[in-house]
């Protein structure tokens, strides 16, 4: 480990935040945020339902450049003061990822200070160093509006994917139901709070489970869900409310299974006395009915379950920076020619998965 903290600036434009982050390494391995700020896009992209990319891009522009400043002046330091710049290369929106890769490696090149291109991916599977301590390795559920994933993490830059989506990722299934029952965007939160009112009385299937491999898929669930809607439309408020808790019961039960298979994978992986650790990270890691089942699947098979705080759950520049200084302690690092990256897989040795359009 460093003698010495190393100190990053790390940026993340590879969707609708726009964020920029201070994050210091110490010599004991312990991480501190020295400041964090976020940007959100979503009142530019509700009325759409969802993300706009040529929008999100020109918002990033205007967005960035304050958010450094802020993110530079909480932290009362300079950019003489940083020991690297950080930004994230994909996988994500082409064109925002090209605003914080071009504005991390001017930042870079003005100031002599080694970049570092950050797969958004891996800054989500590493964060639990940051937010709680915890070294790898351990298994994580990664689950956000573009990606759901079950991999070992073995290090940094060492990952074992044994699960993906065949379609749907789970944010983004979230997303769909929502639109479909009428309610607003971001899907996630409103389906949550609706199916807090709800009972989960409504019968809709469970895809993939008992697979042997940890895979989701969750068209099938979202098409079922449009079909009970019809049957019951018009739809009063106490049907969208059963229906929205009837959907997130059986993602509930979806995820139970999968992240139990994942287990029985992951324990013969694993290497004998290190105490196991489940992590959930990715914007829908913040829902309260996913959360309280990983809580159960932890408790019941003897497991440590670490899920960040939800603002380091959702996309955020603190993951970004903490990735680039984990990296930079390596002494890995990136040229100026570092390309933006739409795909970006964590393991790329990993076979397709069967039927999948897949969302690696």
């Amino acid at each position: 480990m460093n003698r010495e903290p190393l100190t990053l600036l790390g940026i993340e434009t590879s969707c609708d935040e726009t964020a920029a982050a201070i994050v210091r390494l110490h010599p004991d391995g312990h991480g501190e945020i020295l400041s964090n700020v976020v940007r959100a896009q979503l009142d530019l992209h509700a009325a759409y339902g969802g993300v706009v990319p040529e929008i999100a891009a020109r918002a990033h522009v205007d967005l960035l450049d304050p958010a450094i400043k802020q993110a530079m002046a909480e932290a009362d330091l300079g950019f003489h003061a940083m020991d690297g710049i950080a930004a994230a290369a994909g996988p994500g929106l082409i064109g925002g990822l090209i605003v914080g890769l071009t504005t991390a490696k001017a930042i870079a090149l003005a100031c002599g200070k080694p970049f570092v291109a950050v797969n958004h991916l891996e800054a989500h599977a590493l964060s639990p160093g940051l937010t709680d301590g915890l070294p790898p390795p351990y298994l994580l559920l990664l689950v956000s509006g573009g990606h759901t994933q079950l991999l070992i993490v073995k290090d940094c830059g060492d990952y074992q994917r044994l699960g993906t989506t065949l379609d749907d990722a789970l944010g983004e299934a979230f997303d769909k139901a929502a639109k479909l029952l009428g309610l607003g965007y971001p899907g996630g939160p409103e389906v949550e709070l609706r199916a807090a009112h709800g009972l989960p009385n409504i019968s809709l299937p469970r895809p993939m489970l008992g697979r042997p491999e940890p895979h989701f898929s969750l068209a099938g669930l979202k098409t079922a869900l449009r079909q009970a809607a019809m049957a019951r439309a018009p739809l009063r408020e106490q049907d969208v409310a059963d229906l929205c808790a009837s959907f997130q019961e059986a993602v509930a039960d979806v995820v139970r299974d999968r992240v139990l298979r994942a287990m029985s994978l992951f324990e013969d992986w694993i290497p004998e006395g290190t105490e196991p650790a489940l992590v959930a990270a990715g914007g829908v890691a913040a829902n309260g009915r996913l959360r309280k089942a990983l809580d159960e699947i932890a408790a019941d098979c003897g497991y440590r379950l670490v899920v960040p705080p939800p603002a380091l759950c959702t996309d955020n520049a603190a993951m970004i920076a903490w990735a680039g200084v984990q990296r930079l302690a390596r002494g890995l690092t990136d040229g100026m020619a570092a390309p933006a990256r739409a795909r970006w897989p964590l393991d790329p040795d990993a076979p397709p998965a069967l039927g999948a359009g897949v969302k690696a």
